[in-house]
């Protein structure tokens, strides 16, 4: 049988990410009221990670053992990857070995041509292009915080990367609005754009203005100005985005009892000042927290 693999948002309708939203809430609230999971027991996932990760890699790791099941890490610089091995040849044997392959790679082509060999699924745990996994347990968060997804209006400010890819996918098949103020040169892929506003029953809005974005918005969005691999760029980017910093200021456009979120890791100051980020902390590491019971949902779906 074809395993079905979670590469980006795209490959799903809005009734097939809902359910995986709702059953991580129950999850969450069994595994708060002492409930012991083990529908995973006698599974075990390979880790493979190109990228460093703090919350990543402890999620998807305690979400495993919370199922029960087993981990296998291996990081990139220590395998046949770092050799060159084809990637073909490693989905082929790693099928062999595990239940299923959570990735956190650089290329979006590494996820697909790994699902494109593997008997296994395979779980993009973050690219270059989409953060799927991160975006759904964000969605979970707003539905939690906020109750009927669909009429929400929601904003992101600041770089149109990975996380802000997969918000207007998931804005397009769960039917949120959503609104993107972007520096120039720093938008989101213009197709994915473009699909995802061609399906949405609400409004996908890119702009320049962060102020348009955040006003009457019931969730703010934003996350670090350079991504991992762009540390390069951070003096630059520091001087193109500083006008998107999240502060208290910004933040008083917004709905009222508008929340905050941010993905982590943060820098104070930038993104979003240190006083807003304090007051909007119960929100944001809950919003941590909730990785892990997503990546619960997703492995008992996929595994």
């Amino acid at each position: 049988m074809t395993p079905r693999h979670l590469l980006t948002l795209e490959d799903f309708s809005g009734k097939e990410l809902r359910p995986l939203i709702d059953r991580a809430l129950v999850l969450k609230n069994e595994r708060q009221a002492g409930v012991h999971h083990q529908q995973l027991s006698g599974k075990i996932i390979g880790m493979i990670f190109e990228k460093p990760s703090t919350r990543t890699r402890a999620s998807f790791e305690a979400a495993m053992y919370g199922l029960g099941g087993q981990v296998m890490f291996l990081s990139a610089r220590d395998t046949q990857l770092a050799r060159s091995e084809p990637l073909k040849d490693t989905a082929r044997v790693m099928s062999r070995y595990v239940d299923g392959l959570v990735v956190r790679t650089f290329g979006q082509s590494v996820v697909e041509e790994l699902a494109a060999y593997s008997s296994i699924p395979v779980i993009n745990a973050l690219t270059d292009l989409h953060h799927p996994c991160q975006v759904l347990s964000d969605v979970m968060t707003m539905f939690e915080k906020k109750g009927d997804i669909a009429s929400l209006r929601v904003a992101w400010v600041g770089d149109g990367n990975n996380m802000a890819n997969s918000w207007i996918q998931a804005a397009g098949k769960l039917g949120f609005s959503l609104t993107l103020a972007c520096p120039e040169g720093y938008e989101p892929d213009a197709g994915i754009l473009a699909k995802s506003q061609a399906q949405a029953a609400k409004a996908i809005t890119l702009g320049r203005e962060p102020a348009q974005a955040v006003k009457n918005a019931d969730v703010v969005n934003v996350d670090v100005w350079a991504s991992m691999g762009q540390e390069d760029e951070q003096i630059a980017r520091r001087a193109v985005f500083s006008r998107y910093r999240l502060d208290d200021k910004l933040m008083a456009l917004a709905a009222a009892n508008a929340i905050v979120m941010h993905c982590l890791p943060v820098h104070r100051g930038e993104e979003i000042s240190e006083s807003l980020f304090e007051a909007q902390a119960e929100t944001i590491f809950d919003q941590a927290e909730n990785k892990m019971h997503m990546h619960k949902a997703i492995l008992e779906a996929f595994l």
